[in-house]
């Protein structure tokens, strides 16, 4: 059932035309509240800049909750417009983030190492945390096979089909880091095909494949629960992963560095509101009427200890961000290492936390 809805919203292709179509429709929903909370809408504000946003799939992606509770996001409508813009994987974001059809992406660390080094993009700025996967009493992704696979350990993955949304991904990612680990390849030993999140269930229940990528909110899904078991997980992959980071151009920062602060100030401002246990039962409702799906399907999960790590100050952890891109350059899908801590600009995350802390304190 959680597929249903969230596949309808991966409708969007990789495409121009189609991702600006989604884009209008989200902005025009966000203008819509914004307008109705008593802020002025593009029209008679002091020309807010469009502020060009990508996400992956909701509710991990904050930015798509952001905008549906006046209050959360005070800059919106002021200093910046929001316009979200739907992709299938990260790997495209940054396609788009090169071609300047983003500001904003919410990245994965391997997509992240990837555009450094393949697309030369020197000026990627890590500049806050989305989320993280296998910290310690918090969420990790499975890998999952059929409930009555013969499949009983990961040898004996040789010869099977096993899907992933996107090559380049950080469960793509995380997924040959396991192969790896028990010297088996793909092409050479497995074959690994992209399905996209919302399609892996149905893949899986109709034997198409042998192994999903059970990531949240689709690992939760009720019906996956019953026909499937997990075979290892992303922790057991890899350890403790920053899995995704919001990411930004150099030079769009210098440009913008305002806006982005806004930006920033609303994101964590929004996510202390759903991370705040007094809240949950609304949180729960927003996401539902978002998702277009019953409240049942979250309640147990959304934001709890059984959802993924998120930093209360949007700071990501770039020692995991570190380790992971080294697994990514030790297994081979990087020529070089590469120093994280010269594409991290974590000053306008600070400006922003401090500006939170300025107000609670008035």
């Amino acid at each position: 059932m959680v597929s249903h809805v969230l596949e309808a919203e991966s409708g969007v292709t990789e495409h121009g035309g189609a991702r600006f179509t989604r884009r209008a429709t989200l902005l025009g929903g966000a203008v819509g509240l914004l307008t109705a909370a008593g802020v002025p809408g593009p029209a008679s504000a002091a020309q807010p800049y469009h502020l060009g946003i990508g996400w992956v799939v909701t509710p991990t992606d904050l930015a798509t909750l952001m905008f549906t509770k006046p209050g959360l996001a005070s800059h919106a409508g002021k200093s910046y417009m929001p316009e979200l813009t739907h992709f299938v994987g990260t790997p495209t974001e940054m396609t788009a983030l090169a071609t300047g059809e983003l500001d904003c992406a919410a990245l994965a660390y391997s997509t992240f190492a990837l555009g450094i080094e393949n697309a030369g993009m020197h000026d990627l700025r890590v500049i806050a945390d989305e989320f993280q996967d296998g910290v310690p009493g918090h969420h990790t992704n499975a890998f999952v096979v059929r409930t009555d696979s013969p499949i009983k350990t990961v040898e004996d993955l040789k010869g099977k089909i096993l899907a992933t949304n996107q090559a380049g991904s950080a469960i793509d990612m995380a997924l040959r880091a396991m192969l790896a680990k028990h010297h088996l390849q793909d092409k050479r030993d497995v074959t690994i095909i992209e399905v996209r999140f919302p399609d892996q269930k149905a893949m899986l229940k109709e034997g198409k494949v042998d192994l999903i990528t059970a990531v949240l909110p689709f690992g939760y899904d009720p019906e996956l629960l019953a026909i499937s078991r997990p075979l290892f997980t992303q922790s057991e992959a890899m350890g403790r992963s920053q899995m995704i980071i919001h990411v930004a151009r150099e030079g769009f920062l210098q440009k913008h560095r305002s806006e982005m602060v806004d930006f920033l100030e609303d994101y964590i401002r929004t996510l202390r509101y759903l991370s705040d246990p007094a809240n949950h039962q609304d949180v729960v409702n927003i996401i539902a009427e978002v998702t277009k799906q019953k409240p049942a399907l979250f309640e147990n999960w959304i934001f709890t200890n059984k959802d993924y790590y998120r930093d209360p100050n949007a700071v990501p952890d770039l020692d995991a961000l570190q380790a992971n891109v080294d697994l990514q350059h030790q297994l081979g899908y990087l020529r070089s290492p590469i120093d994280v801590t010269k594409y991290a600009d974590l000053s306008l995350v600070r400006e922003a936390i401090g500006r939170l802390e300025a107000a609670a304190n008035h």
